[in-house]
């Protein structure tokens, strides 16, 4: 499921099962993506779900040990694919 912003992102994630992983634009607008995963690691029932972190900003800020799966825009859709197998098959959080 897509969303438009951080609001809701976190909405959805509430009204919904929680999700196998996320792929989520650290460029959401009204609450923006750190702060979604912020708030997605501190809660107990979505704390271990794999967050594919895509940005279309420098990325040399980013702290690879909090935010583990990161990919670059543009990306491919294969490349997408990739990531979040990786990511579920790891159980990277």
């Amino acid at each position: 499921m897509a969303v438009e912003d951080g609001v809701d992102a976190l909405r959805v994630i509430d009204g919904a099962t929680i999700p196998a992983a996320v792929v989520l634009d650290l460029g959401l607008p009204r609450l923006p993506g750190r702060d979604v995963y912020q708030e997605l690691r501190a809660r107990a029932d979505t704390s271990v779900i794999p967050i594919v972190v895509v940005t279309g900003g420098d990325t040399r800020d980013l702290n690879r040990a909090e935010f583990a799966c990161v990919l670059e825009k543009p990306i491919s859709m294969e490349a997408l694919v990739q990531a979040v197998r990786r990511c579920i098959a790891a159980r990277v959080v």
